[in-house]
């Protein structure tokens, strides 16, 4: 009887440690939910005060950044491709011409070329602006230096300075517009694909890759390309004047070496931007006004994305019950 007594009270026993158990399991994980959640919670409030100081500090810095008080050379990078999502874009670009140009110490500017051209837009754009500004100071030389290559859309921009020179091997011209495409309907058809393109509009899919050209849509491109080719004569003529040969080559989309360069009226000299700054400007120091994402800004940017991510992972951490 002992053994059978100690049995039943063990059996009734375990019934409650079991329950017991299960509700301080229940109750532990609810507590650390709402400890992750407060967490999450806290580390969102502090990237957003860092997010704030970094963003303060940063405008400060642009605002107090200190002015430069010796004359000097500006000088302005334009390299790479001309376009919106490239490091040569008409914002970057046109804020950093206006820095130059309110700048009463900067005796004047020099462009210096590196691209292969880019955007007709953008270099419009830049264009555009290095004109207006130009009638805003007088007395304020800009020269544009090629370095090694100033093709297409960097030509356009280079012919609203005053002066262009460059080395005797830089590549200079391409005065011309392109459009690429390919054609892939042989291989679609071997390889047994069928195209189907619903459009409304009769020439919404001009010139798709997957259908056959058609002679219309070579027209309507060719028309509009030779739009924009002659806005880009248009610009060179009124930049360059009567210091353009008459060689029926010049606005073929050619290019030559500076040294060829220079007798078809397209440069005016053989230089680097050293000389520039020190024999036409008149002011041997050189500072860089080219547009610069700062550490700050990258900071910031890098704190933005955190955001985001901690701000997600907080969303997903909340549950509906």
């Amino acid at each position: 009887m002992a053994f059978g007594n100690d049995n039943i009270d063990s059996t009734t026993s375990d019934e409650p440690i079991w329950e017991r158990r299960v509700l301080e399991d229940l109750a532990f994980s609810a507590v650390k939910e709402q400890r992750a959640g407060r967490r999450w919670k806290n580390v969102f409030r502090g990237l957003i005060l860092l997010y704030l100081v970094a963003f303060l500090a940063l405008t400060f810095f642009k605002s107090t950044g200190g002015s430069i008080t010796t004359e000097h050379t500006a000088m302005i990078n334009i390299a790479g491709v001309i376009s919106s999502e490239s490091e040569a874009n008409a914002d970057d670009i046109v804020a950093s011409l206006r820095d130059a140009f309110e700048t009463e110490t900067a005796k004047g500017l020099i462009l210096r070329f590196n691209t292969p051209g880019g955007s007709p837009v953008q270099s419009g754009i830049i264009n555009d602006e290095i004109t207006r500004l130009k009638a805003t100071r007088d007395a304020f030389p800009v020269y544009a230096v090629i370095e090694d290559v100033c093709a297409s859309g960097g030509y356009y921009i280079a012919v609203a300075a005053d002066e262009i020179y460059a080395d005797k091997a830089s590549i200079v011209g391409s005065i011309g517009v392109r459009m690429d495409s390919f054609g892939f309907t042989e291989a679609i058809q071997k390889l047994g694909v069928e195209r189907r393109s619903i459009t409304a509009g009769e020439h919404k899919s001009i010139l798709d890759p997957f259908l056959p050209l058609q002679q219309s849509d070579v027209d309507h491109a060719e028309t509009m390309l030779n739009t924009v080719h002659q806005q880009f004569i248009d610009v060179v003529e009124a930049g360059r004047g009567d210091r353009l040969s008459n060689n029926p080559d010049l606005f073929s989309g050619l290019f030559w070496s500076g040294e060829q360069a220079l007798p078809l009226g397209l440069i005016d000299g053989l230089a680097n931007i050293d000389h520039v700054a020190r024999e036409m400007v008149g002011a041997e120091e050189i500072v860089d006004y080219t547009y610069q994402v700062t550490v700050l800004e990258r900071f910031a940017g890098g704190l933005g994305a955190s955001i985001s991510q901690a701000f997600i992972a907080i969303l997903n951490s909340v549950q509906i019950k």
